[in-house]
C-alpha cells in the first residue's frame, strides 16, 4: 500500500529552506569556474585547454574526493552538517585565493582540483540531508536541491550574455557565499530517517554493486549522466554554430541566452520530474524523462542551420527532460539501500558518474569532426537510451516495490 505524503511540519520547512540555501550557496564556488571562463574571454586571450583545465580540474578533483569520502563512509559516520561546514569553508578559502591569482596557471588548478575534492562534501552530503527528512516526498525534496543547482549551472550563460563583470569579483562573491553557506549549514536539523553507521565498514562500499536493485538504479544514472554534462557543454556550441548558419548576425549573443534559457529550464524539470515521481514512480518517470531526452537528441542535431524557432523549442524541451530524471536516481539509492549506508551510496553513485561525464564531454568534439552534430547528439542519445533499460529491469524487480511508498 502507497504511503501519501505527510504534511510538512515547521522543522521539517526551516531546515530544508536553510539547506536549499546553502547548497547553492557552497556550490557557487563550482559554478564559478565556468562563469571565470565566460568573462575572462571578453578582455583576454584565453587557451582552450587552459580553460578546459579550469573545469576538468575541479571535475578530477571531485571524483578524488567522492573516491576518499565512499571509501571512508564519512557521509554515514559523521554529523552530515559539520562534514558540509567544512568542506564548505576549505572550498572558500581555496576560492578566495583566486583572487589573487592570474586567471591560469598550475597554482590556480590546483586550487581548483581542491575545490572539486571539497564539493564531494556538499553535494551528496546535501542530498543526505534532505533525505533525513523524507516522509512520501522524497522525490521532490532531492528534485528541489538538484533543480537549484540547475540554476547555478546555468549562470555563466548569463554572464557571458550580458558581459562587463569582473571575472576576481565572481570568484570573491562565490567564496563569500560558500563560507556562508559552511556556517549557516549549522541551523540545518537533521530529519528522523537519519542513520548513523557506527563504524567504518569496507563492505557497505561494494553494496552499489552487489544488491541487483541499487545496481540497475545506479545504471540507469550512468545512462543519464552520459549525456547531461556533455549536453550542457557542447548546447551553446551547436546554437551559435546553428545560429550563424540561418544567417543571424548575433549568433554568440542569442547561443548564450538561449542556452541559459534550455538549462534553467531544466530547474522546472527537476522540480516536476519529483512530485511526478512521488506520485506515479520513480521507474516511470525516469523511463519517461530518458526516452524524451534521447528522442530531443536523436533530432537536435538535424536541425543545424535550421530556423530558431524550430531549433530553439527543442533545445528548451531537451534542457527539461534531460534533468528531469536526475533527482530520481538519488531518490531511489535512498530507498532501496541499506538506511545505515545512503550517505556512501550516494557518494559512490555522484563518482561513478562524473567520472563518466569526463569521457562523453571530451568526446563530443571528435565525433562531430567525424560524423558532424547529428552523429555526436546521437552518441549521447544512447546514454539515456540504455538507461531506460535499466530502469525497466528495476521496475520488474519485487525491491521496486520500496520507490516511492510503493509507486514504482
Amino acid at each position: 500500500m502507497s504511503i501519501p505524503p505527510s504534511p510538512p511540519s515547521r522543522a521539517k520547512v526551516r531546515s530544508l529552506a536553510i539547506l536549499l540555501l546553502c547548497q547553492v550557496g557552497a556550490m557557487t564556488v563550482w559554478f564559478s569556474s565556468a562563469s571565470v571562463v565566460a568573462t575572462v574571454k571578453q578582455t583576454q586571450a584565453v587557451s582552450a585547454q587552459a580553460a578546459a583545465l579550469l573545469t576538468s580540474a575541479l571535475q578530477v578533483g571531485f571524483v578524488a574526493g567522492t573516491i576518499f569520502s565512499a571509501v571512508l563512509s564519512l557521509a554515514d559516520r559523521f554529523d552530515p552538517r559539520r562534514l558540509f561546514m567544512a568542506s564548505a569553508l576549505v572550498a572558500a578559502a581555496a576560492t578566495a585565493w583566486l583572487v589573487f591569482l592570474p586567471p591560469t596557471g598550475p597554482l590556480v588548478y590546483a586550487l581548483r582540483f581542491l575545490t572539486g575534492v571539497c564539493m564531494a562534501g556538499v553535494y551528496p552530503v546535501g542530498m543526505r540531508l534532505a533525505a533525513t527528512w523524507a516522509q512520501g516526498d522524497l522525490g521532490l525534496l532531492i528534485g528541489l536541491l538538484v533543480g537549484a543547482l540547475t540554476l547555478g549551472s546555468a549562470s555563466p550563460h548569463l554572464l557571458a550574455a550580458s558581459g562587463g563583470l569582473d571575472w576576481r569579483l565572481v570568484y570573491g562573491v562565490a567564496a563569500a557565499c560558500a563560507a556562508l553557506a559552511g556556517v549557516a549549514v549549522l541551523a540545518c536539523g537533521i530529519g528522523p530517517q537519519m542513520a548513523r553507521a557506527a563504524r567504518l565498514d569496507p563492505t557497505k562500499f561494494m553494496q552499489a554493486w552487489r544488491d541487483p536493485a541499487v545496481r540497475l538504479a545506479n545504471l540507469g544514472y550512468l545512462g543519464h549522466m552520459w549525456e547531461l554534462y556533455a549536453m550542457w557543454a557542447w548546447l551553446a556550441v551547436f546554437l551559435q554554430a546553428s545560429f550563424a548558419l540561418s544567417g543571424r548576425p548575433d549568433a554568440a549573443h542569442q547561443a548564450s541566452l538561449w542556452t541559459f534559457a534550455a538549462v534553467a529550464s531544466g530547474m522546472l524539470g527537476a522540480w516536476g520530474g519529483g512530485l511526478l515521481a512521488d506520485r506515479i514512480g520513480r521507474t516511470a518517470v525516469t523511463i519517461g524523462a530518458m526516452a524524451a531526452s534521447a528522442s530531443c537528441a536523436l533530432l537536435i542535431g538535424w536541425l543545424l542551420g535550421a530556423s530558431p524557432w524550430i531549433v530553439v523549442p527543442v533545445a528548451l524541451l531537451w534542457g527539461v527532460t534531460v534533468i528531469a530524471d536526475s533527482a530520481q536516481f538519488s531518490a531511489s539509492i535512498a530507498e532501496l539501500g541499506d538506511p545505515a549506508s545512503v550517505g556512501t551510496l550516494l557518494t559512490i553513485q555522484t563518482c561513478t558518474g562524473f567520472l563518466l561525464t569526463l569521457v562523453s564531454i571530451h568526446l563530443v568534439p571528435d565525433v562531430v569532426a567525424l560524423a558532424g552534430w547529428p552523429g555526436a547528439f546521437s552518441m549521447l542519445a544512447v546514454g539515456p537510451l540504455l538507461g531506460c533499460v535499466a530502469m525497466y529491469r528495476l521496475r520488474q524487480r519485487p525491491q521496486a516495490l520500496r520507490l516511492a511508498g510503493g509507486r514504482r
